[in-house]
């Protein structure tokens, strides 16, 4: 493995189909890790290696690529991190941000910006950039175009250092804009310097200009060199811009073909030129943020960033060394869990492949089996040392669609709780909720569920029925009652009998349940009476008329009779389920709604369709806030039975660029004509 500085962990980001898989691919391929380059259409990249990605030609997992790549400044040691473009799976892309040094940005030339163009720039905000334009050899490509629609989208900070000599089919080199040379390559992916001529010089030239004087600004001495007429070398200008993309003030561009191979190289060579050094990490120890030095002497801190299940190793944890240096047999304590592990074997991922390791020291990714008290987010340290109680914040997203689980027999229900407990720990964007015998499993989208259902069967090898998830809706009396609940039983032995006069009325709205004891004079013996309340709440829970739960609820239990042989707790408990089940039907019941907040946020274009849909579901808005990215907040109450597939609907009005967050908040009478039969 290289030394601390010559890391370099990139996470490949951007939209589903941008061609981040494909790229993958060329750089191992240009690498000479690979001697044929695997095709996404034909399921054979390293990267998109589970079967749920063959079957659907699509990235679904977070995927683990390493190389050692050699340029004029020594060797390199890569490891690309290619996260899914899709907006079910934005946990894989936050696993890899939180791994990684510096995003690769990946762009189709053919496509262009596009929400998940949006969703990458977003979650990358805190790492170094760079954007690399894509597919440029296809039909339709327009490198100009993409530029142009990058800088509206994400402002003037990028920084072209590659045009594209020629496009589509005719695309076979690129122009560096900082030397002023025309590198034309073979079929091999190897380049040899040609001169500019014509448009593309004056073109090239033009940019040249613009790109120094966009470097130089950023550091003084150079600044007033080049208004000497002393314009810096290249190489000067790359320092200076490698300095640039540490701070976040410039974000380059180049243009590739990850099929022919045209400008992979000149990639590589920028990743390591420009990218940034493994860097200081953040944890949270108590109530402070403090910094952590990638020092591979110091006290072991460790960041599980993501989890696998491995049909045959059992849970895989893949990790970043934040400082110290990892080892076969160390004892490491989880932080939040304070469950001890001891790691076993080390080793590095490149797809499904296992390439075992005898140590990793700090800035580097490892992997690691059979860490079953670790799940994906966990930070691992020395229990005696500094990080014994760190932690790391995470970015959490709220899952906004579910569906109800059946187990399809008994074998199935008997291990679907384990197997969702370690589907979850693998992945922090699925959540578990139960409620009686209902299992209800919720995540980011339809096709984020799919996925963990068919791998729920493939790797756990448990199999369910899925339906929509019930809405939740309650019952309450309409109109104040009296009523006598009463069991009288009575053959010849020891028989059953109670009798409890109770008084029902309603409670405003999200008050709950209120039991009220007015008995006097020993109608109902004391020890009765909590028989009584248990009755009512028996009865509450089992539902009204309609068959929801009752809530809101006042009962009052003022007088009774008993029976000195055969009255008895059971007997108490059925009058007074009786009773408050006979004073729903006599008084009527109204079904309530749950009521959920919503939070959109959506481009300002969308805004007016939103609101218009939010409105046609029952919602009201209580507010729309425009934030400084050029996109608005619309707040609203809507009923839980309009949101349902709200996700979904809302990623179509929007083009994929809005984004949901929903939390239970009341319930409300739910309209006559809208109950359901």
């Amino acid at each position: 493995m290289a030394t601390t500085p010559r890391i370099r962990t990139v996470a490949l980001l951007g939209a589903a189909g941008s061609g981040k898989t494909t790229l993958t691919e060329a750089l191992l391929h240009r690498a000479g890790v690979l001697t044929r380059v695997g095709r996404v259409e034909d399921g054979s990249t390293v990267t998109d290696h589970e079967p749920e990605e063959i079957a659907r030609g699509q990235s679904l997992a977070l995927g683990v690529a390493p190389f050692t790549w050699t340029t004029p400044h020594g060797e390199f040691d890569v490891t690309l991190l290619d996260a899914p473009g899709s907006a079910d799976f934005a946990g894989a892309m936050d696993a890899a941000v939180a791994a990684a040094d510096l995003a690769l940005v990946v762009v189709s030339a053919v496509d262009g910006v596009q929400a998940g163009t949006h969703a990458a720039w977003r979650a990358a905000q805190g790492l170094p950039r760079i954007v690399v334009v894509t597919k440029e050899d296809k039909s339709r490509a327009d490198f100009r175009h993409v530029l142009a629609d990058l800088r509206t989208a994400f402002g003037d900070g990028l920084v072209p250092l590659e045009l594209p000599l020629g496009e589509e089919s005719a695309f076979t080199g690129v122009a560096d804009v900082l030397t002023e040379e025309g590198l034309t390559y073979d079929a091999d992916g190897h380049h040899h310097q040609e001169p500019l001529t014509g448009s593309m010089l004056d073109e090239e030239h033009r940019l040249h200009d613009e790109v120094t004087e966009e470097i130089v600004t950023h550091d003084d001495a150079q600044l007033e060199r080049y208004l000497s007429g002393d314009v810096p070398t290249p190489d000067e200008q790359l320092t200076t811009l490698a300095q640039e993309v540490a701070a976040r003030e410039a974000f380059p561009v180049l243009v590739v073909s990850g099929v022919t191979g045209v400008g992979v190289d000149r990639l590589a060579d920028l990743l390591c030129d420009l990218g940034p050094d493994a860097s200081d990490r953040s944890v949270v120890i108590g109530s402070r943020t403090v910094p952590v030095k990638p020092d591979p002497a110091g006290p072991t801190l460790v960041h599980c960033f993501r989890t696998l299940a491995d049909p045959f190793v059992g849970q895989v944890t893949l990790f970043r060394v934040l400082s110290g240096t990892v080892r076969p047999g160390d004892r490491l304590v989880n932080t939040s869990t304070h469950t001890d592990e001891r790691v076993p074997g080390l080793f590095r991922l490149r797809g499904k492949e296992h390439l075992p390791l005898d140590s990793v020291p700090a800035g580097h990714i490892g992997a690691v089996a059979k860490l079953t008290g670790t799940p994906s987010g966990s930070v691992l340290a020395d229990r005696t040392g500094p990080g014994a109680s760190a932690t790391i914040p995470r970015h959490h997203r709220e899952p906004v669609f579910g569906l109800s689980l059946e187990p399809v027999s008994q074998s199935d229900d008997d291990r679907l709780s384990a197997a969702l407990t370690r589907l979850t720990a693998e992945d922090p964007t699925l959540s578990i909720e139960r409620s009686g015998d209902r299992t209800v499993l919720r995540g980011l989208g339809d096709l984020h569920l799919a996925v963990a259902l068919d791998r729920l069967a493939r790797v756990f090898g448990v199999h369910v029925r899925t339906s929509p998830v019930p809405v939740g809706y309650r019952e309450t009396i309409r109109r104040a009652v009296e009523t006598e609940g009463k069991v009288k039983k009575q053959s010849g032995g020891h028989g059953q009998y109670a009798v409890v006069q109770l008084r029902v009325s309603p409670l405003p709205l999200g008050s709950g349940f209120e039991f009220v004891d007015a008995v006097v004079g020993g109608a109902i013996p004391r020890t009765y009476v909590q028989a009584v309340h248990k009755g009512v709440a028996e009865a509450m829970a089992s539902g009204g008329p309609h068959g929801y739960p009752v809530v809101d609820l006042r009962v009052e239990v003022y007088d009774g009779k008993s029976h000195s042989v055969d009255s008895s707790e059971m007997a108490f408990r059925t009058a007074a389920a009786s009773g408050v089940r006979e004073a729903l039907v006599s008084g009527g019941t109204t079904v309530l709604e749950p009521i959920s907040r919503v939070a959109v946020t959506v481009p300002m274009t969308a805004q007016g369709d939103v609101m218009s849909d939010l409105s046609a579901r029952r919602g009201h808005i209580s507010a729309t806030t425009s934030l400084d990215d050029g996109t608005v907040l619309i707040e609203a109450s809507v009923p839980e039975a309009e949101l349902a597939r709200y996700v979904l609907d809302l990623r179509s009005l929007t083009g994929g660029r809005g984004q949901l967050s929903m939390e239970p908040d009341r319930f409300e009478v739910c309209p006559d004509h809208l109950v359901p039969a």
